[in-house]
């Protein structure tokens, strides 16, 4: 029986688990934020499909990990499923990987947010204070929800996330209802359209747009069921992400029109969404649209906060990492040591970037959110990898297409998109290719490190046998 003390509690669901994955993938702050980006400059109104492509690509991946969910059960998610597939030493480097872009996105969002609750403040009135200074409020009142149960953490993500997506289907709806200049044209899914321009650069932006949905395995010892909640929560959230994307990056294309939207964006990239609100519903929903990307920002630093302290939970748990980690609170049955870990880690990260006076968007956002997006890539293909040699060694599920057919063709896919985001990583951070370098080589660092330190610590890191479901036999 597991020691009441290093196990998780929890009682969420399907809907509490994609709550969480998909608040992770900030949908509000996507459509303002980065597709206004992607359509000045990648293929303009091809943007779409490049959503729709990469959506197809995860959800290949997913049956592969949906299937092994069956297997392993816990909250090291990649880093288990690794372990359970490749062995100790390539998990223990996928669980480093996993520790470097979680914190590394997370940061990246706290300085966004903290702009953006700076741009709020002062537009009622209020004082123009330091970013550090609002970052720091928000990591306290994360801090707060991350050490407690998540099942906490779920009523509240969910409740923000229904606001957001109330937000953005409003304006959708608006567009779409109403028609752009050029009518309800149907050319951004159009082949040609797709491959105009830089279409690698628009799957490249939407692929880090995506990041935080494989969080489903994560939640799974704090799921109700989690055989079947994982499955069904990392199909429902892969497949509301990609279709949520597509359709909102469509009627913003609507609102300006196809051969419009390039030139629109390009002129004003930051108010391009804001613009198209103020048209199609009306100027008070352009005002309170700062506060509504304000909850989505927030929302997603909770879910990372979220996903770091259970890795760390998992990594201390297997003796990887010190197994101080691995205690859960008495009351809350939260990873509470995990949790102030991973929010001293995001302190030391943000006054790193203060004390150098890095701005938090031209500087702290793109390097970090670029350097999440190459180790999240490099974890998924690692993991696509393990689900493979898992099945091919344990014959534990012979289904060919869960198995066998979607995981190798979900593994091309994957490695097709991180040799696209390798080639234009320095467009990716906006910075210089001795930046890209050295951010890269970060990434190479952690894995290999992860490696060494599995095989000096071989006995203390191995995998748990993984648990057998009699219902696939």
């Amino acid at each position: 029986m597991a020691d009441p003390g290093h196990s998780l509690r929890g009682s969420i669901g399907v809907a509490g688990i994609v709550f969480l994955v998909v608040a992770a993938a900030a949908p509000l702050t996507t459509v303002g934020g980065a597709l206004p980006v992607m359509l000045a400059g990648s293929n303009g109104a091809g943007v779409p499909l490049a959503y729709a492509l990469v959506a197809v690509v995860l959800l290949l991946f997913s049956v592969g990990y949906a299937a092994m969910s069956h297997f392993v059960v816990d909250a090291g998610a990649f880093y288990a499923y690794v372990s359970h597939g490749l062995g100790a030493r390539l998990g223990l480097g996928a669980g480093g990987l996993a520790l470097l872009a979680y914190t590394a996105i997370q940061a990246a969002v706290y300085g966004l947010a903290a702009v953006t609750l700076r741009g709020i403040v002062v537009q009622f009135g209020g004082p123009e204070l330091p970013w550090w200074l609002l970052a720091a409020l928000l990591v306290a009142v994360v801090a707060l929800l991350g050490y407690r149960s998540i099942d906490v953490g779920a009523k509240v993500l969910g409740t923000l996330l229904v606001v957001e997506i109330a937000v953005v289907t409003a304006l959708v709806a608006g567009i779409l209802v109403t028609g752009g200049p050029e009518g309800w044209s149907a050319t951004s899914f159009a082949p040609s359209t797709f491959l105009s321009g830089a279409p690698g650069i628009a799957v490249m932006f939407a692929v880090a747009s995506f990041v935080g949905f494989e969080a489903t395995a994560i939640y799974a010892e704090e799921a109700r069921e989690p055989r079947r909640t994982v499955p069904i929560a990392t199909y429902v959230a892969v497949l509301f992400i990609g279709a949520f994307y597509t359709v909102a990056s469509w009627a913003v294309v609507v609102a300006f029109g196809p051969s419009r939207v390039e030139a629109a964006a390009q002129a004003d990239p930051t108010g391009l969404v804001f613009a198209a609100a103020a048209t199609y519903v009306g100027p008070w929903f352009a005002d309170v649209l700062p506060v509504l990307l304000l909850t989505s920002l927030f929302a997603a630093l909770l879910a990372f906060h979220n996903a770091v302290a259970r890795y760390l939970f998992s990594l201390g748990r297997r003796g990887a990492l010190p197994t101080v980690l691995s205690r859960t609170h008495p009351r809350h049955g939260s990873p509470h040591v995990g949790s102030l870990v991973q929010t001293v880690s995001a302190v030391l990260v943000l006054a790193l970037f203060a004390v150098a006076g890095g701005d938090p968007v031209t500087t702290l956002f793109p390097w970090m959110s670029g350097l999440a997006t190459v180790a999240v890539l490099v974890l998924m293909l690692l993991t696509a990898v393990a689900v493979l040699v898992f099945f091919a060694r344990t014959r534990a599920d012979t289904r060919t297409w869960n198995t066998r057919v979607a995981p190798t063709l979900g593994l091309l896919g994957i490695a097709g998109i991180l040799s696209l985001v390798l080639v234009n990583f320095t467009t990716l951070i906006g910075g210089s290719a001795g930046l890209a370098g050295v951010l890269l080589a970060l990434v190479v660092v952690v894995l290999v490190g992860g490696v060494v330190l599995g095989g000096a610590r071989r006995t203390a890191v191995a995998p748990e046998p993984a648990r057998d479901d009699p219902a696939l036999h």
